[in-house]
């Protein structure tokens, strides 16, 4: 078993070893894996499991009113 250093942290995406108190993309160790999340989210690959928006409205009987 090894021992990771205080400030060390695994880059969510590459898995790389970083120096997490001293990055400027944490929780990311660069603005590389940084974007590859953005892109992700934007693909729609990462999901918040729920209902859709519409179905909550509905359910608690709430219009949109501007």
């Amino acid at each position: 078993m090894s021992v990771r250093p205080e400030n060390s942290a695994p880059c969510p995406i590459c898995k790389k070893e970083y120096a997490a108190k001293d990055s400027a993309f944490f929780p990311f160790c660069s603005e590389r894996c940084k974007l590859i999340d953005l892109g992700k989210w934007i693909d729609g690959d990462y999901r918040i499991a729920g209902g859709t928006a519409t179905d909550w409205d509905v359910e608690a009987g709430e219009k949109d009113e501007l």
